[in-house]
């Protein structure tokens, strides 16, 4: 977000005086189903009552790399992300009309 020229602290939808990080928060809004889809298949695959063991932190570990669809291409959450904040950067600074978005599938 930073490498983008966003200030994490100047949110569009949350605000908040204590937390320094609103626009991360806006930014990730979009990536939250993919997480929430990794969690339903790891709830599934070890029911309701999990204990955070190795096998479900690695599994976890895994969300940066979940591939991710912007614009019919396909990469990882990681690089998805800085993707959308840099479509951010430039609709702020009027280059563009569009923040790129993942799409889920």
């Amino acid at each position: 977000m930073v490498g983008s020229g966003l200030l994490p602290t100047l949110g569009i939808h949350h605000r908040n005086q204590y937390n320094a990080f609103c626009l991360a928060d806006d930014i990730m809004e979009p990536y939250r189903p993919f997480v929430d889809q990794l969690v339903v298949k790891i709830i599934d695959q070890n029911g309701h009552f999990l204990d955070m063991g190795t096998n479900i932190k690695t599994q976890l570990l895994q969300i940066p790399t979940l591939d991710v669809e912007i614009d019919r291409q396909k990469s990882p959450l990681m690089v998805a992300v800085q993707r959308t904040t840099a479509s951010l950067s430039k609709c702020f600074a009027g280059e563009i009309r569009k923040i790129q978005y993942p799409v889920l599938k």
